[in-house]
């Protein structure tokens, strides 16, 4: 049904799919505005209610408890299986798919591209059961790495902590690295790939990206190349060419927080025209073969180097290979590295 432009969902659309969009709906307000919620809540407590004691007990634990997450977290299987998530991986849906059996004796660094605006499909496949990574691939336990500011924010950081997150910092993952039976799932992008995020495109920041090879090479753990199709696809955003104002000030933002504030595009909770939601749109996720690798705990330029330009070409190879699978008019598009 259409009123005025806008594009509104059947009335009788089932109760399954409503349930699926306001998770996918949920999803989006935690990740971009759930940090400064809950900042803004305890702030609130702390100033303007009678139970400042128990708010600043709490802040006391989180800075006792602040280097758990540097220590493999503490990860819940039931939180990772909540039926929430089914709701939201169905939304799109979000599949993962594995080329080769990888060896639960052995830890792995899973190198996920794009960023996409809000890394879905790595949320979806790694933090959660969603996508039934633990049935795909049997005794490996998967960490999604995140910003390290997140271990110190309020309420969000027991989140990331029950679905089993990682810190962005090299005490994190050597930790976990170090380990038999580890997936760590390191979006290598980051944030400012997202601000390259358009329908159709696939822009990916790896060129100047070497740190995750030296630690690889560190502890001898193997790379293994997870692309994402259709990632890219879910929002579109503001124009913001560089050297615009917005880029300016969205890379400035980048800079101080490491967070990209990407204006996204996308649709409703009961209308397809506009808002926060992303678009019902597959995503993909597919597990590339591992690149095997002899541990060098001091490695030399040279040696980074070389493992970087293999990897560089397994993830234009994976992406070649794949994008006829999983992709519209394919033969259209192409992998552009910066």
């Amino acid at each position: 049904m259409e009123l005025l432009g806008v594009r509104f969902a059947p009335l009788n659309t089932p109760l399954e799919r409503r349930l699926q969009t306001l998770a996918a709906c949920c999803w989006f307000i935690t990740l971009a505005f759930g940090p400064m919620m809950c900042i803004s809540f305890m702030a609130y407590v702390i100033l303007c209610t009678r139970y400042s004691i128990l708010a600043l007990l709490y802040l006391m634990w989180i800075w006792y408890d602040r280097d758990i997450c540097n220590k493999g977290g503490r990860r819940s299987k039931w939180a990772r299986q909540w039926r929430w998530w089914k709701y939201f991986c169905n939304y799109f849906p979000i599949r993962l798919v594995k080329t080769v059996d990888l060896d639960p004796a052995k830890s792995y660094m899973l190198c996920v591209f794009p960023h996409g605006v809000l890394s879905t499909g790595a949320f979806g496949s790694f933090a959660t059961d969603g996508a039934n990574f633990s049935e795909i691939f049997p005794g490996l336990t998967p960490y999604l790495v995140t910003l390290a500011g997140h271990f110190v924010t309020p309420f969000i950081r027991e989140l990331c902590l029950i679905l089993g997150g990682c810190p962005a910092s090299v005490d994190g993952l050597s930790y976990v690295l170090s380990r038999p039976g580890n997936a760590v799932a390191l979006v290598v992008g980051g944030a400012s790939e997202s601000l390259e995020c358009r329908p159709g495109t696939y822009r990916i920041i790896l060129k100047r990206r070497k740190g995750f090879v030296k630690l690889a090479l560190k502890y001898g753990n193997p790379l293994v190349p997870v692309f994402s199709f259709g990632e890219t696809d879910l929002y579109d955003q503001l124009k913001n060419p560089k050297g615009s104002w917005l880029r300016r000030a969205q890379e400035l933002c980048r800079k101080i927080t490491g967070i990209a504030p990407v204006v996204p595009l996308g649709r409703g909770l009961f209308q397809y025209s506009f808002g926060i939601v992303p678009q019902r749109r597959p995503v993909t996720t597919v597990v590339g073969k591992p690149i095997p690798i002899e541990k060098v705990p001091e490695p030399t330029q040279e040696q980074i180097d070389a493992l970087h330009q293999k990897f560089t070409e397994e993830l234009i190879a994976l992406f070649e290979e794949k994008k006829h699978l999983y992709l519209t008019q394919a033969e259209k598009i192409h992998l552009v590295i910066e």
